[in-house]
């Protein structure tokens, strides 16, 4: 692909890929929302090209129709919200943008993120409202944004209003990218494949910009109509031009989010298959690779894990860079028994229950991540099973596991018993055997517990086990367990198991 600066009188062009030839123009301008001011300097890109204000506040680039035209949003500025709720930084097609001026914020940013909330019916979306919504509520009072990662619906675009509607209650700027369940029925090719997508939230591709991070939210599903599996994580061409002339402007003291709906890592598949496109990772990398602060946030796995790239996945970095695998907001699809209010259990198949994480970002690029379980008070950062009773003396065979919810390979996490000294838990790769109660007992009734039935246990990569003690006296005892989160500190929790002595 060509590529070179086109200097124009008066507008400074930071990049447009492919100018050369282009008949028609895209002019307007960014003004100050109260004083009617023009704003300089301020970045209007069309998923491809990057241009930037003069003095009066206007753009000029290239026009590609059928392309969703943004202004890039600064730090200093906030966006206008829209009758829907939605944050107004894009239009249909060339025009004119808004930007109120932000009064000076602190050090920190505050961000909700939900993963998949994937309603299929209405009935869905009245779930995601009260599970999930209604949960995040505290939460998104002072959020700077909210971000969801894609499958905002299951194959049914006719509900982004009232999926809209309910994020809208949040009352924060919300952003989106797109997952493979937004990608339009029976779409031509991948170019086609998110018309309704566009329509409801505009850009798939998009960069936003905080005083302590800056954003870039982006479309990494490839529609692959006619093949099985039917698309493929990856990154378009004209993605890697508007992300080479975005990140030349972007600052490297901040952290920078790179959000999107397919993991970069790979996942399982049973062909063996690319699940995201190793030749558009490694560029992406090459990319990011200048910056000290890169953080990774995607979802799509409907299960919750932390991932950490290395050189064997392309990345050459001076820091690790960490990849948060977002649980989704659905959990397991919104399967599982109903609770006294009508909402399904909704536990994924890891054992995480289903709900949604918040994100803090202080100055000079430091974060903290934090999972929030759907509708729990006690805000639980794991969940603990151990067998009800033992037989005194028995061979200690049998163990008490904890699944952190945000736990990472080298997470420290022990137990002591009846206030004993703490020992160290042994991480396991295997299913949450809550989860695989819950397995039997589906299996077992014999009528159905719920619409769709939890899902089938699967290798939990945050679970942990510690062999009970049986030579202790015969009654009850209190297990505590304690986790060592690199952002929430010490978390704990409690269950009991009993000991019976036994005839031969």
């Amino acid at each position: 692909m060509t590529r070179f600066r086109l200097h124009v009188a008066c507008f400074a062009v930071l990049a447009i890929p492919g100018f050369a030839g282009a008949a028609e123009r895209c002019t307007g301008r960014v003004q100050d929302a109260t004083t009617h001011a023009g704003i300089a300097g301020v970045h209007v890109s069309d998923g491809t090209q990057v241009v930037a204000t003069d003095a009066s506040g206007r753009y000029a680039m290239a026009r590609t129709p059928g392309r969703e035209v943004f202004v890039i949003k600064p730090a200093e500025y906030a966006v206008p919200m829209r009758a829907n709720g939605m944050p107004d930084f894009w239009r249909s097609g060339c025009g004119d943008f808004a930007l109120h001026r932000k009064a000076p914020g602190g050090d920190t940013l505050h961000a909700v993120l939900f993963g998949d909330p994937q309603p299929k019916t209405m009935t869905d979306v009245d779930y995601y409202a009260r599970d999930i919504v209604a949960s995040a509520r505290p939460r998104a009072q002072g959020a700077t944004f909210g971000l969801t990662l894609g499958d905002i619906v299951d194959n049914n675009t006719a509900l982004y209003p009232a999926v809209q509607a309910a994020t809208a209650q949040l009352g924060v700027p919300w952003l989106h990218a797109p997952g493979n369940h937004d990608i339009d029925a029976k779409p031509a090719d991948d170019v086609r494949s998110l018309q309704a997508f566009h329509q409801a939230f505009g850009p798939d591709t998009f960069a936003w910009e905080e005083a302590q991070a800056n954003v870039v939210v982006l479309d990494d599903v490839i529609a692959l109509p006619g093949q099985s599996p039917a698309y493929v994580g990856g990154l378009r061409e004209e993605q890697f031009a508007f992300l080479q002339a975005w990140l030349a402007t972007a600052s490297r003291d901040r952290l920078l989010i790179v959000a999107a709906h397919i993991p970069f890592f790979q996942t399982d598949d049973a062909h063996g298959a690319e699940t995201f496109r190793a030749a558009d990772r490694e560029r992406l990398f090459g990319l990011l690779q200048p910056f000290p602060h890169v953080l990774l946030l995607s979802a799509h796995t409907h299960e919750q894990r932390q991932f950490v790239h290395t050189a064997a996945d392309g990345w050459h970095g001076t820091q690790p860079l960490h990849e948060y695998n977002v649980g989704a907001a659905c959990g397991a699809y919104w399967s599982g028994v109903k609770d006294a209010a009508g909402i399904p259990d909704a536990t994924m198949s890891d054992g995480t229950p289903n709900g949604f994480a918040t994100l803090e970002v202080k100055r000079g690029g430091d974060y903290a991540l934090a999972w929030h379980p759907a509708r729990d008070p006690a805000d639980s950062a794991m969940a603990l099973h151990a067998p009800k009773v033992l037989r005194r003396g028995a061979y200690p065979a049998w163990g008490v596991y904890a699944n952190v919810f945000m736990g990472q390979s080298d997470t420290r996490v022990e137990f002591r018993v009846d206030g004993g000294a703490w020992k160290p838990m042994v991480r396991v790769a295997q299913p949450d055997p809550r989860l695989v109660e819950e397995n039997v007992r589906d299996d077992q009734a014999t009528s159905l517990r719920g619409f769709d039935r939890s899902p089938e246990a699967t290798p939990s990569t945050h679970l942990w086990r510690g062999a009970l003690p049986t030579k202790l006296d015969a009654g009850e005892h209190r297990v505590e367990v304690r986790a060592f989160d690199p952002w929430r500190g010490e978390v704990t929790a409690t269950t009991s198991y009993r000991l019976d002595d036994v005839a031969n």
